[in-house]
């Protein structure tokens, strides 16, 4: 897996992002932000008041109005352009990494092939979906496809950033091919799947740039919420100014909009849209493809999660590890027909068989003018005829019995039981016999990943059932769903059988994650709420999923799930920080507004702020620094930690709640610290 350890701002983007950060103070752009659009409203109204102190009928006899409206203006103006340098940055590093992957988008020299088997040399972006071409050794792919003839090795590293080739074939899950990438052996003949501009690097690169992110329903809902409460703030505030007529208090209006802006939730406000940029940014960095922001979230409400065994959760290359005889079979006579069932099986199982049996000592080699009998789906079984009559077959239990018994043999009263020895440890039976007599069963074992078990542990932790689907019947299942520590199985698997799974699931109002690679998971893929599919796999399963991963590791599905909680909880983190803050900031504004007319409240003033204008400055000052202050855990998220929804808002209300109510005390009083000695100058005091 390819591992970012990129800088979390470079100087580019930095620049870049204090000039987008001013550009985006049209306010015809700011209406999408309406926390923010409210706070340069309150900058504009300031800015004028600071020409013009009493156009608004404000009638206080402060000689150094204008003076005190030009600071809160420049205060309101710096905290929005911190909003929009936040979103600015995220935007920034999206466009950062979409350049460099733009240099992976050559416009290369496509050789199309013709009706009349001819090659026409064109441009790779004039290929059109359906069109074939052939690319050689040392040429690039001109585009994404899949291979309908040839077996190749290709260096995807411009893509995913891994160095080692991986192997693309015409036929099975292998078989998808990604524009930009190289074939560095063979040839390999190609069938263009997409048109110009909407490869999955095309997608890519629009999906890092922010072009294409459109808010997720989450998001959409916080958004919502904060213009509620925004609302509810103002209609509050625009209520004090009678209140303080009535107490004999002129009210300020410059005051009015300090105290709305620093009650608005704007923290958040100006930190929302980063939030979601970043979380896509950082999907994008795992060499995933998010089709869209909405898939991401999703990842990060997932329930349960629907595992392949194969490749996933173990290996998958099921290796000979013995041979076992039943009846009164001898050991070298099961050897050497299981060795020549396997030498022209070139499975994994055939070959691991064959030089397992090569150690024991065979020394089986072809038979001149033998019949070798591939294994189907209908029959399960496979072997060889030899020139003497003799028949060799090898298969699976059943099938071997029936062969056996249509030809009026005796099944061995201990193969049942060996069978179900072999499967019960997590292995997979293979019978042998020769002519009608069983000789006995290979033991086929496929082994567990390393730490799945731990990360299986780890998903339970937080609420997430994991559902393994294999073909292998219930034992092997069994055996192999408790190695691993999954919640449950379904053995003997079809793809309907996933597709129910999932509705099952669905229907109790659960959201449900996937992985797929093959044509029959495309079903599957789309029925699920998170679909993975994997690069190398099929058109189809691509289509179908909402993600793609470029790396093609199944058991990614489980790192992107993090990153998704992780989206979610720095959001909710920083929400309840900003929310937090407001009451550090009522003790700091609403004494100060009305000590005056009224002694008593005095005793609200527990920072000990110097003075009104002093401590409407510092908490109008750290509404502002507070947001680029944030920016870097905005952009990296808030650390994940696996434990139950209870345990986590404990833990975010202690860290984030708390803290969003502690911070803002200390942070006040430093200020106002620092800046009370500037303000006597200014004769503002």
């Amino acid at each position: 897996m390819k591992k970012n350890n990129k800088k979390f701002i470079n100087k580019e983007t930095f620049i870049q992002a204090i000039g987008d950060a001013f550009k985006k103070l049209n306010p015809l752009y700011m209406l999408k932000n309406p926390v923010m659009f409210v706070v340069e409203i309150g900058f504009i109204i300031s800015l004028v008041l600071s020409v013009f102190p009493s156009l608004f009928g404000d009638i206080s006899k402060d000689t150094n109005l204008r003076v005190y409206n030009i600071m809160v203006s420049f205060i309101l103006f710096i905290t929005v352009l911190f909003a929009n340098f936040a979103e600015s940055i995220a935007e920034g590093r999206g466009k950062a990494q979409a350049e460099s992957l733009k240099k992976t988008q050559k416009d290369t020299t496509a050789r199309l092939l013709m009706p009349d088997n001819t090659e026409k040399k064109i441009f790779s972006t004039e290929l059109k979906k359906g069109d074939i071409v052939m690319v050689s050794v040392g040429e690039i792919i001109p585009g994404d496809g899949e291979v309908i003839e040839g077996i190749a090795s290709v260096d995807e590293s411009a893509i995913t950033g891994e160095s080692a080739p991986v192997v693309r074939e015409s036929g099975g899950d292998f078989c998808s091919v990604t524009g930009g990438t190289t074939v560095v052996s063979d040839w390999l003949k190609i069938r263009i799947t997409s048109d110009p501009g909407n490869s999955f690097l095309d997608k890519m690169i629009s999906l890092v740039e922010g072009a294409s992110r459109k808010k997720t329903p989450n998001e959409i809902a916080l958004n919502t919420l904060l213009v509620s409460l925004t609302i509810i703030f103002m209609i509050v505030i625009v209520t004090l100014y009678p209140i303080g007529i009535y107490s004999g208090v002129t009210l300020k209006i410059s005051t009015l909009i300090a105290l709305t802006v620093c009650l608005i939730p704007t923290t958040i406000g100006g930190l929302l849209s980063a939030i979601g940029i970043a979380g896509m940014d950082r999907v994008t960095r795992f060499n995933v493809i998010a089709m869209s922001g909405k898939a991401v979230e999703a990842c990060g409400d997932v329930d349960t999660m629907i595992l392949d065994k194969t490749g996933t959760i173990t290996f998958g290359n099921r290796l000979a590890d013995d041979f076992f005889t039943v009846g009164y079979a001898d050991k070298s006579d099961l050897i050497r027909c299981a060795a020549l069932a396997s030498l022209h099986d070139f499975t994994p199982e055939g070959k691991s068989t064959l030089e397992l049996a090569r150690k024991l000592g065979d020394t089986s080699v072809e038979v001149e003018g033998a019949e070798y009998i591939e294994f189907t789906a209908q029959t399960r079984m496979s072997g060889v005829d030899l020139p003497d009559g003799t028949k060799i077959r090898k298969g699976a239990s059943d099938s071997i019995e029936k062969y056996i018994l249509s030809l009026g043999g005796k099944v061995p009263a201990d193969l049942s039981d060996e069978v179900d020895r072999i499967a019960s440890l997590g292995g997979t039976p293979l019978t042998v016999c020769e002519n009608d007599k069983v000789l006995g069963v290979i033991y086929l074992k496929d082994t567990v990943k390393p730490g799945m078990a731990e990360r299986f542990e780890r998903l339970r932790s937080i609420g997430i059932k994991t559902i393994m689907c294999t073909g292998d019947n219930p034992l092997t299942a069994a055996t192999i769903a408790k190695e691993a520590g999954v919640d449950g199985f379904v053995a003997e698997c079809k793809p309907e059988d996933k597709i129910e799974v999932i509705k099952k699931e669905q229907a109790e109002g659960k959201i449900v994650a996937m992985t797929g690679d093959g044509t029959n998971d495309a079903p599957a893929l789309a029925q699920a709420n998170v679909g993975l599919a994997m690069n190398s796999g099929t058109t189809a399963a691509k289509e179908a999923a909402n993600m793609v991963d470029l790396d093609s590791d199944p058991t990614k599905i489980l790192e992107v799930v993090e990153i998704g909680k992780q989206l979610l909880i720095t959001r909710g983190s920083l929400t309840t920080f900003s929310i937090s803050n407001d009451i550090a900031k009522y003790f700091a504004i609403i004494p100060a507004m009305f000590m005056n007319a009224i002694p008593q409240l005095a005793v609200l003033n527990i920072m000990g702020l110097a003075s009104p204008n002093s401590a409407i400055i510092s908490a109008l000052i750290f509404n502002a620094i507070i947001i680029p202050c944030l920016i870097p855990l905005a952009m990296r998220g808030v650390k994940y930690r696996p434990m139950s929804s209870g345990r986590l808002l404990a833990r975010n209300m202690m860290i984030y709640g708390l803290g969003g109510v502690i911070t803002p005390f200390i942070a006040i009083k430093i200020i106002d610290i620092i800046i009370n000695p500037l303000l006597k100058v200014l004769g503002i005091f």
